[in-house]
């Protein structure tokens, strides 16, 4: 146990959070963890570390340099998640990801609090779990992972362990990723809904990054495996799609529709528009046989 605790804890460097190094478990908090010779079955899965919790009283992890991903999974009642960006509730049925490298800290908030946790090696396998922020899934259904684990927990023919062995695995690799991905396509949905919505704006790299709680890296990946463009170019194209709706159903002028969509120097937009369709604001609107006024 004490083993266990100390790899729990250990590793750590401090950063510029109001964050600290805690690890406060109470005397009514009960700790699971899976033996270490179990874990020696689960190796290839790059679990460093796993156990069952039920929680009640004095509780609080908190790491600022954690070297490993960390996932906590709510069972019943409540507990909380602070970042350097934001504050969360973990309510019943959440999968809070805690990317490796990001300061956290996780409290009870409940009279009790029932989680199963896992920390992931920051590896290959997992990198889907590299985000530059933690991710609140809600509404997830992991009672076979949680029944899994605490088979691992009780079990002692290792020939009955191994075969929980690929719950385990399909739960983390292929159902984990998949909601990742989707949770991630959502985000990007949205933000771009958000962009459409505003062309005017000034929109830069890092406001798309902070509206998401994405690292520029993984938003540009993410742009590109959803839209094939980079995020700069979607913003591009939804410009100048919107400039075209215009430029035909409108007899604004086009340096009224340049600022409209987000170019307040009509020299930049009229440059940027021969660019993306092969001929100007006004050819186009000509080429449509709408010739009006500029």
């Amino acid at each position: 146990m004490l083993k266990a605790l100390f790899l729990f804890i250990q590793n750590y460097h401090f950063m510029n959070y109001d964050i600290e190094n805690t690890l406060t478990i109470g005397p009514r908090c009960v700790e699971r963890f899976i033996d270490p010779n179990v874990l020696a079955h689960m190796a290839k899965l790059e679990i460093a570390l796993a156990g069952c919790s039920n929680l009640s009283g004095d509780y609080c992890v908190a790491r600022t340099h954690p070297v490993e991903h960390t996932l906590f999974y709510t069972l019943s009642g409540e507990g909380e998640v602070t970042t350097a960006n934001n504050k969360q509730r973990l309510e019943k049925n959440s999968l809070l990801i805690l990317p490796a490298k990001q300061a956290f800290e996780v409290k009870i908030r409940s009279k009790q609090w029932n989680v199963i946790w896992l920390n992931l090696a920051n590896t290959k396998r997992w990198q889907h779990l590299q985000l530059a922020h933690a991710l609140v899934l809600n509404e997830q259904s992991l009672t076979p992972l949680h029944l899994a684990m605490e088979i691992l927990y009780v079990e002692k023919n290792p020939d009955l362990r191994d075969g929980v062995i690929p719950i385990i695995s399909h739960y983390l690799s292929t159902t984990l990723e998949q909601r990742v991905k989707s949770d991630a396509t959502q985000r990007i949905t949205n933000l771009f809904q958000q962009v459409q919505a505003r062309l005017q704006y000034d929109w830069t790299i890092e406001v798309m990054c902070e509206k998401v709680h994405y690292s520029a890296p993984h938003l540009h990946r993410l742009c590109q495996a959803q839209y094939g463009r980079s995020p700069m170019q979607q913003l591009i194209y939804l410009r100048i799609i919107r400039a075209q709706h215009l430029l035909l159903s409108t007899s604004w002028s086009i340096a009224h529709i340049a600022s409209y969509v987000g170019y307040p120097n009509i020299f930049n937009f009229s440059k940027r528009f021969k660019k993306s369709v092969g001929i100007s604001p006004s050819q186009f609107r000509c080429a449509r046989g709408d010739c009006l006024s500029n």
